[in-house]
């Protein structure tokens, strides 16, 4: 009885800490302040990973609108918009996607990995060429 509890126990362990592992979830996006900007959800779809800004904190910038934004997303809602989206998972990173920033209204190509040893920091990069720029997204409690 006791070596079941034990093994019950340690599956229950594994699968929480696989969960953990996961790159889904809600995160929070900090501008250059390192103030929280907005709240974006990742998802996966088809096999793909997409993120969406699901809130924009200041609530006098919920009803902006993408106006540098290119093609479908020129004028859209930025809270509600699918800012990242085609990642695929390659090792312990996602990437071949895109992610627009909606201050600019540029697309970067993006990839995506959970940090070493803290799976509730989200590392998020935007890059063009060989210029690239990193940032943390924390996970939403």
């Amino acid at each position: 009885m006791k070596n079941i509890l034990t093994y019950l126990f340690c599956m229950g362990f594994l699968c929480f800490s696989l969960n953990a592992q996961d790159v889904t979830g809600k995160w929070k996006n900090f501008n250059s302040d390192g103030k929280v900007n907005s709240i974006i959800k990742v998802y996966k779809k088809d096999g793909k990973i997409y993120g969406k800004v699901v809130k924009i904190m200041k609530e006098e910038d919920r009803d902006r609108v993408c106006t540098k934004c290119d093609g479908e997303l020129k004028n859209k809602p930025i809270e509600g918009m699918v800012i990242m989206r085609g990642l695929h998972k390659e090792g312990d990173k996602y990437v071949g996607g895109h992610i627009v920033d909606p201050k600019k209204g540029k697309e970067y190509r993006c990839k995506i990995w959970l940090k070493e040893n803290n799976p509730d920091l989200l590392k998020v990069r935007g890059y063009l060429a060989f210029f690239y720029k990193t940032k943390t997204w924390e996970r939403v409690e």
